[in-house]
């Protein structure tokens, strides 16, 4: 699960300008009304529909939201790799990274439910996690070959480690020996859909970190770990935290772990997705991935994201407090930190970016960079942010 990318896109736009009410069913016949021009919201379905024609992906649903009414919601392109099958606004995709924020936010509601401490060691909530070395890596200038010694952590990791990804924490791949030993977690087989978040951290426990605790961010399974903390300290199962806590209040009727039965014919086709065995969201799973596993559609993330942007709130329903809001969405990175991994162009000065707790955080206005298919662009009249 290094980077999940897909060539089916949702992208989703919301201008706050108060807090929002119930949305409209469908979008609203005069955008002008909202403030929008109509000509030039047309060029997004011109423009995504000549990258539909170009092969750069297979087709891509579109949604803008202004107080609390959808001013845009169009679909373009197809739903299956035969290029067969419409896409329709109501598709389901794998929302792949996009989960990472629905987990952070899980997490902070514990926050302030007094359940859970971010300051607190990750091992007082995953006691297998505590004895975890930290790989010490040296290059033998003779052979070129990889070698490293373990060494104990300086500090342990916190919870505010995993949600801003300075745990130590990477994913898998080939760009040193350490990533390549987390090849193996998940698997990218059917199989890991058939395992506990439970398993999951103890097969991470036999692993080191590539990076001291709090000095180096790199994109992780942070996040994984975070729902399994989630899990402990919540005392259910995080499928059933998310459902009860934040879907139904949320009214996200169609997001979660696996698409039911009824509604497979909305699912984007998998061959266009790109999405390993571990990732058939089309059965059920006991693998609850924080990280990665949600599936969800273009209405059901911009209820998500309307929440947020009205600083936790939504039709009468408070999810968090604008103060968390506000934590969540700042720089939560200290000064001296390293960025590291082939990730590092997500965040750092160069980029114009920083992270929050959940959130990659535009520090530098006119940075204009985002990830197609994993990036939602949020843009407010203060400030920009957008979710990793």
């Amino acid at each position: 699960m290094k980077q999940l990318h897909s060539p089916l896109a949702t992208v989703l736009t919301l201008c706050l300008a108060t807090a929002a009410r119930a949305y409209d069913p469908a979008p609203v016949s005069d955008p002008q009304a909202l403030g929008f021009s109509s000509s030039r919201l047309a060029r997004i379905a011109a423009w995504q529909q000549s990258q539909v024609d170009a092969g750069a992906f297979s087709g891509a649903v579109a949604a803008i939201a202004r107080y609390g009414k959808i001013a845009y919601l169009r679909a373009v392109g197809f739903r299956d790799s035969a290029k067969n099958i419409p896409l329709q606004p109501d598709a389901i995709f794998w929302i792949a990274s996009m989960t990472k924020p629905v987990t952070s936010v899980a997490a902070m509601m514990l926050v302030e439910d007094g359940k859970l401490d971010i300051a607190a060691p990750v091992h007082q909530y995953l006691p297998e996690l505590k004895d975890m070395m930290v790989a010490a890596e040296t290059q033998d200038p003779v052979t070129g070959k990889s070698e490293f010694a373990r060494e104990p952590q300086k500090h342990p990791m916190t919870v505010e480690d995993l949600l801003r990804h300075t745990a130590g924490l990477v994913y898998g791949g080939g760009y040193t020996e350490v990533h390549r030993l987390y090849n193996g977690l998940y698997g990218y087989t059917g199989v890991w859909r058939d395992k506990t978040l439970a398993d999951f951290v103890s097969a991470l426990a036999k692993l080191p970190l590539a990076h001291q605790p709090g000095e180096v961010w790199e994109y992780s399974h942070a996040i994984d770990v975070l729902a399994r903390v989630i899990e402990v300290a919540s005392g259910k199962p995080f499928d059933r935290f998310l459902e009860i806590r934040l879907f139904k209040p949320l009214g996200m009727v169609d997001t979660g772990f696996h698409v039911p039965e009824a509604n497979l014919s909305r699912l984007i086709d998998p061959s266009t997705g790109g999405r390993p065995p571990v990732w058939d969201v089309t059965k059920p799973t006991t693998l609850f991935a924080g990280g990665g596993g949600l599936v969800s559609t273009a209405a059901d993330y911009l209820r998500f994201c309307q929440m947020l942007l009205n600083g936790g709130e939504l039709d009468g329903v408070r999810i968090l407090k604008p103060a968390t809001v506000q934590r969540m969405t700042s720089n939560a990175l200290p000064a001296d930190i390293r960025f590291a991994g082939v990730e590092s162009s997500f965040a750092g000065p160069q980029e114009g970016a920083t992270w929050g707790l959940g959130f990659a955080i535009r520090s530098d206005a006119g940075w204009r960079s985002a990830w197609v298919g994993r990036q939602l662009l949020l843009e407010r009249y203060l400030g920009h942010l957008f979710l990793g």
